[in-house]
């Protein structure tokens, strides 16, 4: 009784430790948001969110998923070994990314439709780095309990990119203080977090090659399914905002990614917090009884209890309170974020306790289930754009797809946990 309310009060503790961070973090641009918008353009949004569903894209490879990995080794040593294997893939990956944009830097530009987006494909193996070594650095911080650190990183980044996005935006015209307040926000947070990691400098001074490959086959489920079922989740997202830019305009992207990032708040203010701790708890639960069940009850409650009253309040209220906030001129994103306010709301509960895939290596299973969404997603977008449908229309009709496979999903990781799936 003691030991399970010690626990309890841990989980909390370390929940708000992270909630708290990120909620500081994401303070930051949300006050800066309503300068922001009368600084930039629905256009050089747009640009912005096609640079950033790129690099979302391609960062989903950088470590091949072997980040995922890092908390399941018993032996720190190992977890320090696939740490090393993550950061050799992400730099190799990097460099195979930075020769094909030098290479076919014109055809990925008309591809893509836009010609101001031709000079930024060159900082995309840049920030393509700096994003995978954030990934598996902030893996191995959680591994170790450091969350304070990571709390620190999440502000750290937040503060340098508002303070970059801002001046540049004051000074010139264009979606470049937007696109360079990302990327050298990414690299200070980073610096934070790899201090921890250099602790122990004996381990990092003493890597074993045929460790890391050991590991790296031990581990091989990870870039064979937990990969094409991550990629495949980042492209259902993204490879639609790219496709709404391309068949309806880069200006109904910037709308709509304001609504993406706006209402994107609750799962980075709370959900990713509750999630990262709900892995750690979850895998000690795992390893002591083989279930999880009772950490994911929990955790499920919490994330319905805020989730509930949260979003059915912004529902009624959301196209006033974007008018009123970013101006008049992005009401129509408030009109779109009410038509995807409940699409939202079940992504923050189920996206927040998605790991337990990983928790139980059961990545076959979320592989199948993010091919269908996929597939689903982006044959609704194209079918729209051929059929000459309005884009508030696609919205429904997509969100309402995605909210249903989310329910599947949470489903099926309730079974997983219980070890109830089959």
């Amino acid at each position: 009784m003691i030991v399970n309310l010690k626990t309890k009060s841990e989980f909390s503790r370390n929940v708000l430790i992270l909630m708290t961070g990120t909620m500081v973090a994401q303070a930051i641009p949300i006050a800066i948001s309503p300068i922001l918008t009368r600084i930039y353009s629905p256009e050089e949004f747009g640009l912005f969110a096609l640079f950033f569903a790129l690099l979302s894209i391609l960062s989903v490879l950088a470590n091949a998923r072997y980040e995922s990995a890092v908390m399941l080794p018993k032996k720190e040593e190992d977890a320090l070994h696939l740490f090393a294997l993550g950061i050799i893939i992400n730099t190799i990956f990097s460099f195979i990314v930075l020769l094909v944009v030098v290479l076919f830097n014109a055809p990925l530009t008309e591809a893509l439709g836009n010609d101001e987006i031709s000079i930024w494909l060159y900082f995309i193996p840049i920030a393509l780095f700096f994003t995978g070594v954030f990934n598996i650095l902030t893996s191995m911080n959680n591994r170790q309990k450091n969350y304070k650190d990571i709390a620190s990183a999440t502000i750290t980044k937040s503060i340098v990119m508002a303070v970059i996005q801002l001046s540049i935006g004051l000074v010139k015209s264009g979606a470049s203080g937007l696109i360079s307040g990302q990327i050298v926000a990414q690299f200070f947070a980073n610096i934070k977090l790899f201090k921890n990691v250099i602790k122990e400098k004996k381990m990092i001074f003493s890597f074993k090659w045929l460790k890391i490959i050991a590991l790296a086959l031990k581990y091989k489920k990870f870039p064979m399914f937990s990969l094409p079922s991550a990629f495949a989740n980042v492209l259902s997202g993204h490879l639609s905002n790219i496709l709404i830019s391309s068949f309806y305009s880069v200006a109904t992207l910037g709308f709509y990614s304001l609504v993406q990032r706006v209402l994107g708040i609750p799962s980075a203010l709370i959900g990713k917090s509750i999630g990262q701790v709900y892995y750690e708890e979850g895998t000690r639960e795992r390893k002591k009884t083989g279930l999880a069940i009772n950490t994911f009850d929990a955790t499920l409650k919490k994330l319905t209890l805020i989730a509930l009253p949260s979003f059915l309040l912004l529902f009624f209220v959301v196209e006033e309170l974007f008018a009123f906030v970013f101006g008049e001129e992005w009401r129509v994103a408030g009109q779109y974020a009410q038509i995807v306010v409940p699409m939202f709301g079940i992504s923050f509960v189920v996206s927040s306790l998605s790991s337990t895939y990983d928790m139980f290596e059961q990545l076959k299973v979320e592989l199948v289930w993010q091919v269908v969404l996929l597939i689903g997603s982006v044959t609704i977008v194209i079918l729209a754009s051929f059929m000459e449908v309005e884009f508030e229309i696609l919205l429904i009709v997509l969100s309402a797809y995605i909210s249903i496979m989310q329910l599947v999903s949470l489903y099926i990781i309730k079974k997983i946990s219980s070890k109830k799936y089959h």
